[in-house]
């Protein structure tokens, strides 16, 4: 009987051997550098798309006759989904092979780009972006999975950096992008194309994930929580749409019911999840992992730096084109020395000792909250912001840039490798509900501020939220003390 060559991108192959000859070392290298090439370009689009709305909703909002709050929630639709269902994503993954979910996730987050680009109003958008968040939830974490099994070393050290600074750098990006995108006003779409540009990058990243993804899954994988997904699910909805909608229909009851009932339905996931953990199944948010030294301080510190930041976003867009009358694309190049920083900070912060870190997060929350503190002041006047605000921003990408990588890599030093994908999940999933609650909260502040968004008085709106966002920061400086630092890191 001939042998056939293993290849570890088709451990299925038919024919394969256990005593066949192993592939080229070379060959792997350059497999899983292809391969990652692909996984980064997705990530790069996912995250580009949680952003790059921000500067078209002005556009979106006198095209579609959208309010503010509608805003809010084509912005945050697209997170809650995210949030809500990573964990869950990561299970399927495990379950289903990587592979399968990888493009399952990257051809449904496609055909809702569609979707978005298409929408003939308000709601068909607002429901086209909760489908493109259940694709990226059911994508991103097969990500971190495939990095933890096909690298190792220095080569896992160099992909996980990567992933850390496409992350941070997509965010940014999305901004500029979008800003590019709808001054553009391609075909006379306005701001259609921000979507729909993701259609064909989309489609050539399936094909090519098709070729290069390898096939194959654990031999064990956890149970889905459904109980504990429906429980979470509806907590974010009762707290998320009330913030949204509350200050633009001046609080009526339901807004206060919601929000009151909100609060029962955190305590009820929290006793769903024991229930399934005494059962023996596979909580979303294992307490086990949730007793990991330094892992509830750094979600914490993610938490308020992720609400901040994403917050900021939104409100400044809104300011610099409702507020100050600025054009997409001056708003979208606002945001380039942001953009600079973050991918310097991304893809420098490993360089820095590792007994440092600790110390480099904290600092790092510093420098962004007097970059947002700097910001509130120069904009409080009305002005449109002189030399000091590229500088502002280039300090508060930095600030971010150093902060979020360090502080996953600080907050899962002293993960066990069985819980390694869990505590992922607890990190990445309160950095979602972080971003959505800051475009909620951080927004309805804003909104609530600037009254008929006349420059003086936008200005004055943008100074309070800068005001909040950089108290987030520095209560993320006061986290992360509590991280460790024995250099584990």
């Amino acid at each position: 009987m001939s042998q056939t060559k293993w290849d570890p991108a088709r451990p299925d192959r038919p024919g394969a051997t256990a005593v066949a000859t192993p592939p080229d070392p070379d060959e792997r290298t350059r497999r899983n550098n292809r391969m990652l090439v692909v996984m980064l370009g997705a990530v790069f689009m996912a995250l580009l798309d949680s952003t790059i709305v921000n500067v078209a909703t002005p556009t979106i909002r006198t095209d579609l006759g959208s309010t503010g709050s509608v805003l809010q929630l084509i912005v945050s639709g697209y997170t809650i989904a995210y949030a809500a269902l990573l964990v869950t994503g990561a299970r399927l993954g495990a379950r289903n092979g990587f592979r399968v979910m990888f493009l399952f996730g990257l051809v449904t987050f496609t055909a809702a780009s569609a979707g978005c680009g298409l929408a003939p109003n308000s709601a068909v958008l607002i429901g086209a972006r909760v489908v493109q968040g259940v694709g990226v939830a059911m994508l991103m974490p097969q990500i971190y999975s495939l990095i933890q099994l096909r690298f190792t070393g220095a080569a896992r050290a160099r992909a996980s950096s990567l992933y850390a600074a496409v992350i941070g750098l997509g965010v940014v990006v999305g901004q500029v992008a979008g800003g590019l995108l709808v001054s553009a006003d391609l075909f006379g779409a306005g701001w259609r194309p921000v979507f729909l540009i993701n259609v064909p990058i989309g489609v050539g990243l399936v094909i090519a994930g098709l070729r290069v993804l390898p096939r194959g899954r654990p031999e064990q994988a956890k149970s889905l929580d459904i109980a504990g997904l429906i429980a979470l699910t509806a907590a974010l909805l009762l707290l998320v749409v009330p913030l949204v909608l509350g200050h633009e229909r001046r609080w009526p009851l339901w807004t206060k019911v919601s929000l009151v009932v909100s609060v029962q339905a955190l305590v009820l996931f929290v006793v769903v999840e024991r229930v399934v953990a005494r059962r023996g199944g596979a909580p979303l948010l294992p307490g086990r992992v949730l007793r990991t030294p330094g892992l509830v301080s750094g979600a914490s510190a993610n938490f308020f730096a992720m609400a901040g930041y994403s917050g900021f976003l939104f409100a400044f867009s809104q300011h610099m084109q409702s507020g100050l009358g600025e054009s997409a694309t001056r708003t979208g190049l606002t945001f380039a020395p942001l953009a600079l920083g973050v991918a310097g900070g991304g893809l420098t912060w490993h360089r820095v000792p590792e007994r440092w870190r600790r110390s480099m997060i904290a600092i790092a929350c510093v420098v962004a909250a007097i970059g947002y503190f700097g910001i509130g002041l120069d904009m409080r006047s009305g002005g449109h912001g002189g030399v000091a605000l590229p500088v502002l921003q280039l300090v508060v990408g930095i600030g971010m840039g150093y902060l979020t990588g360090p502080l996953l890599t600080v907050a899962l030093a002293r993960v066990e490798p069985a819980d390694a994908a869990d505590a992922s999940g607890v990190m990445t999933t309160t950095a979602q509900i972080a971003q959505v609650l800051g475009v909620a909260v951080y927004g309805s502040v804003y909104l609530g501020s600037a009254g008929e968004h006349a420059a003086r008085s936008s200005g004055h709106a943008i100074f309070v939220t800068a005001m909040i966002v950089t108290a987030g920061m520095l209560a993320s400086a006061l986290a992360a003390p509590a991280l460790p630092g024995d250099g584990r890191a």
